[in-house]
This record gives C-alpha cells, sequence and structure tokens, in this order.
C-alpha cells in the first residue's frame, strides 16, 4: 500500500490529482492539506508517507521556503513540486533544494503517474520538454538555501516583511507580537543568514524569489 500527501490549497485541483493519482496505483492512500502548516501537521502524523506531492504557492509557504524547510526536516522523503508555473529558473531551483521531481499542473494523468513512479524508484523526473533546459544551480545559491533552512516558520515570516520593507512596530502589528519580539527575530535571522543588516537579509530573500506575505488577520 502506497501513502501520498497533496499539499495544495485548491480543493478542486487536489480532489482531481487525487482521483488522477487512484486511476493509476492501487491500494493507494491519499492525505491532504491546504497550508504549510497543515502539510507540517499531517507530515508529523504520518510517519510512512511514500511521497509528497507539494505545491510552491501554499499559504505560508512562501515559495522556497517550504520545500526547504520540508527537506531539511525529512530528508528521506520524495518530494515532486507540482506547480502552475514553468519558469526554468525556479525549477532549476527547486531541483536544487531538495525535491526529486517536478510536475507541471497541465500534465497529463500519464505524464503524472510517470513522473511519480520514476521518483518512487529513486531516481529524479523533469517533462521532456523542460528536462534539458534546467540549469544547474551555483553552490552559492545552494549555500543560501541552507541557511534559509535554518530559519524558524516565524523568523521567515519577519524575513519575508523585512523583503516588503516594513519597519518593525509594523511587522508587530501584523504578527500580533511586540515589537521586542521582531528585533529578537530580525538578530537571529542576521545570525542564522550571516548578515550583518536588512539590506542584506532582503537582498538573501530576493535571491530565493520570497513573494509577500498575506497579512495575518
Amino acid at each position: 500500500m502506497s501513502q501520498f500527501l497533496i499539499a495544495d490549497d485548491h480543493p478542486l485541483f487536489r480532489e482531481a490529482l487525487k482521483g488522477a493519482l487512484q486511476s493509476q496505483f492501487e491500494d493507494l492512500t491519499v492525505f491532504e492539506s491546504e497550508s504549510f502548516d497543515s502539510t507540517l501537521a499531517v507530515l508529523s502524523e504520518q510517519d510512512e508517507l511514500d511521497l509528497l506531492l507539494l505545491d510552491l504557492h501554499m499559504p505560508g509557504s512562501g515559495d522556497l521556503y517550504g520545500l526547504i524547510r520540508i527537506r531539511e526536516d525529512y530528508p528521506s522523503l520524495p518530494i515532486v513540486v507540482v506547480s502552475g508555473s514553468e519558469d526554468l529558473s525556479i525549477i532549476s531551483k527547486v531541483m536544487a533544494y531538495g525535491a526529486m521531481g517536478f510536475i507541471p499542473k497541465a500534465s497529463s494523468t500519464q505524464d503524472i503517474a510517470q513522473g511519480i513512479e520514476t521518483v518512487l524508484e529513486g531516481e529524479t523526473w523533469l517533462p521532456e520538454n523542460i528536462k534539458d533546459k534546467v540549469a544547474n544551480v551555483e553552490n552559492e545559491d545552494r549555500e543560501l538555501a541552507q541557511q534559509v533552512a535554518s530559519l524558524t516558520p516565524q523568523q521567515y515570516k519577519v524575513l519575508q516583511y523585512l523583503h516588503e520593507g516594513l519597519l518593525n512596530k509594523q511587522i508587530a502589528y501584523e504578527l500580533h507580537i511586540s515589537e521586542a519580539t521582531v528585533k529578537a527575530h530580525i538578530t537571529a535571522i542576521f545570525r542564522k543568514l550571516g548578515v550583518y543588516n536588512r539590506t542584506q537579509a532582503v537582498l538573501i530573500a530576493s535571491k530565493l524569489q520570497l513573494e509577500p506575505v498575506e497579512a495575518v488577520s
């Protein structure tokens, strides 16, 4: 019996992908999550998962941070990124940062099954039209990914808000924490990333394609 986790914030896509998978794999159990936090919850509860199908744009995942964080915490879990984007630079980084496969959301059921089967056999997989175009990521970017992996989810949110240009008091308001706590997070971020000021931290955020987070309600 195989156990997959589909992590995507669109219920219709999850349902469609689940149906496609169950038509291709016998005796399959599919778990679902709709955000980065709920994905971490399922991962902590289900220790016999065979595969994670991960969307880069779930709430809380901040694009590449979700992949980097999960790869750091679950190094033996095969991860396949399923995304509507086919940006080659992003795909290159996705593969460098620990994904074993990349499947565009427009892929056919047969291509999805082929990709998953290849990954379950321990090999990496990319669509034929992308495979030869994906470039190797420089060692510098790999080192950045390792540094970002050391950030906690809350520290990562603070980094994203720094990337947006928010002041400490604005970050405190958005995250419902004190300015002193924000300052403590920023100090920890600088130390973990090996930087000394906001500008350097924002440059790292930009290199990792971090996107603005939604305001916390």
